[in-house]
């Protein structure tokens, strides 16, 4: 059964990476944060579904001869094939972007099948079509576009590392403008019903500070008078 509930998904594309981020810090979690990829287009909605992975490595030449593309079964084209509906597909590129993880084309192929976005440690080629697609798409940087046999596709859906974070199958990504985390999941309940409650406080915060207020007993919260001030903000605000 999936971790990832309509609701639950609804709630996460309300929710930043850096309130994530947070709140797994206070679990003991403080590596999940995806290293050095960025947004092809900022200003999407929340990249929000369940990891499907792809993991490269280095090419060696006499097994990964540009031919190896015409295999029906090639991992990279199964991974384009195989995503669910919903999912994020995650490819463990080494942090290497000196060859393409994907492009355009099988990029597209997944927004057409019903993904909800694809993050490389890598690089994508055909970057100005990327951002013009209406679809999450991460990566390191541009990619060589002939550079293809550098890396060697060898499994999908096995856990893997992206930008220094273990990826497993089925853990929740989340994307926005800053970049994306990961929520291991059997936390995703947990932590975004957390996250909720802070996303509530924060917004009081900047309403507050907006209106000229200190945060001296206001950030963190500790002045008894500010907490019942919440409350009742919180009775007649929702996210």
């Amino acid at each position: 059964m999936s971790n990832l509930t309509k609701e639950l998904k609804n709630n996460l594309r309300k929710i930043s990476t850096a309130t994530i981020a947070t709140c797994l810090f206070k679990k003991g979690l403080k590596n999940q944060f995806i290293q050095n990829v960025f947004p092809l287009q900022k200003g999407l909605p929340n990249m929000v579904g369940e990891a499907y992975t792809l993991r490269y490595i280095p090419a060696r030449e006499d097994l990964n001869p540009i031919t190896v593309f015409q295999d029906p079964n090639h991992p990279q084209r199964l991974a384009v094939e195989q995503c669910p509906v919903g999912a994020v597909l995650v490819i463990d590129s080494r942090k290497n972007a000196r060859a393409a993880s994907a492009g355009s084309i099988l990029i597209t192929r997944l927004m057409k099948r019903g993904a909800s976005g694809i993050v490389t440690d890598g690089g994508f080629r055909d970057n100005k079509e990327i951002a013009g697609l209406n679809f999450n798409a991460y990566h390191q940087k541009p990619s060589a576009p002939t550079n293809l046999t550098l890396h060697q596709a060898i499994d999908i859906n096995v856990p893997i590392g992206c930008g220094d974070v273990a990826v497993f199958p089925g853990d929740i990504i989340v994307g926005d403008d800053d970049g994306v985390m990961v929520i291991p999941a059997h936390l995703a309940q947990e932590v975004t019903n957390e996250c909720i409650e802070m996303t509530l406080f924060e917004n009081f915060v900047l309403e507050k500070v907006n209106q000229g207020d200190s945060i001296i007993g206001l950030y963190p919260l500790t002045k008894d008078t500010i907490k019942n001030d919440f409350k009742e903000w919180v009775k007649k605000n929702k996210i």
